[in-house]
Parts: C-alpha cells; sequence; structure tokens
C-alpha cells in the first residue's frame, strides 16, 4: 500500500467466531482502492450529487443521464459499469435536501448485494456511507452490513479521510 493509505482491521475484544463479518478499514483515498473493487456511496432519486463525496463520484465517473434512466427510486441501488468496476449508486431519500432513514439504507444495500451476487462481484470499497452529511450513526450503519452481508463471501473495505491538522485546531479554536 502506499504511504498515505492505512490499512486496520476491525478489532474487537470478543472472540471472532467463524460467522463473523467485519469490514476492512482504511485511511485514505477512496478512489485510490484497487481498481478492480466495486465502489458504493448514497444518493438521493434526484442524482443531485452537489456535495460531500457523491461531488467526486459525478466528476469521475459521469453517468448521471444513466443513473436517471434507470428510474431507481428510494431503497433501490442504480448501478453504472466503469471499466472491469461497477459503480453503485444507493438510493437512500427521495431529494437531496432530505434525510435518508436506516430503513432506506437497507433496502438499497440489499438490492445492491442482489447485484453483487448475480454479477461476481465479491470486494466493495466505499465512504462511510450515510454518516457524513446524511447524519447516519456509523454503528447502526454497520450493524445493518453486518445483516446484509454476513453470508455472502463480499468483503467491504471502508475508506476515512485522514483527520488534517488545520481542521483539529480548528475545531479546538471554536469553544
Amino acid at each position: 500500500m502506499s504511504s498515505n493509505v492505512q490499512a486496520s482491521f476491525c478489532t474487537d475484544t470478543k472472540k471472532l467466531g467463524e460467522d463473523s463479518w467485519k469490514p476492512l478499514y482504511v485511511t485514505g483515498d477512496l478512489f485510490s482502492c484497487p481498481a478492480d473493487d466495486a465502489l458504493a456511496h448514497c444518493i438521493s432519486e434526484d442524482c443531485h450529487m452537489g456535495a460531500g463525496v457523491a461531488v467526486t463520484f459525478r466528476q469521475k465517473f459521469g453517468g448521471v443521464s444513466k443513473l436517471k434512466e434507470q428510474k431507481k427510486v428510494t431503497g433501490q441501488c442504480a448501478v453504472l459499469k466503469q471499466g472491469r468496476r461497477f459503480i453503485y449508486y444507493l438510493i437512500t431519500k427521495k431529494k437531496y435536501t432530505h434525510r435518508p432513514t436506516y430503513d432506506s439504507l437497507k433496502h438499497s444495500l440489499e438490492d445492491m448485494k442482489s447485484h453483487c451476487v448475480e454479477n461476481g462481484v465479491t470486494r466493495i470499497s466505499m465512504p462511510r456511507i450515510g454518516c457524513g452529511l446524511d447524519g447516519l450513526k456509523w454503528s447502526e450503519v454497520l450493524m445493518i452490513l453486518e445483516q446484509v452481508f454476513k453470508h455472502t463471501g463480499i468483503s467491504i473495505t471502508v475508506y476515512s479521510l485522514p483527520q488534517r491538522e488545520e481542521a483539529t485546531v480548528m475545531k479546538e479554536n471554536m469553544r
């Protein structure tokens, strides 16, 4: 791995059983993941993608008109194919100004899982979906990911950007 990407497994104090499913956590740029990993992130039905990581997805992969043509609704997953990889757009809310629910996220993840199984996808890289601007709690999202992917053989790598020193200093000075 490059020097700006650090990988670590989620470690619990509990002994992990054979059925345990845990994501791999990586600190670094999501778009530096292996070229054959599928990518996933959350969007709204209107495919606005005007903030957060969605902007980068729109800039890197385009295809907004193809996504809209799929006419996916909340709880489903739109898909683009880019070279050797699939790009999954989890539809978790109707409009970009709305908030997703854990239920809509779960349904869209189940739709993505079905596509993965049908198409032989075994690795997905994603940010902490639903937890940035959408405001869901990672602990809840993690439980949903485990429920959906536990017995599939599909591994998920979760990318987080490194904490920038200037952001930490700004937060400390805001008190």
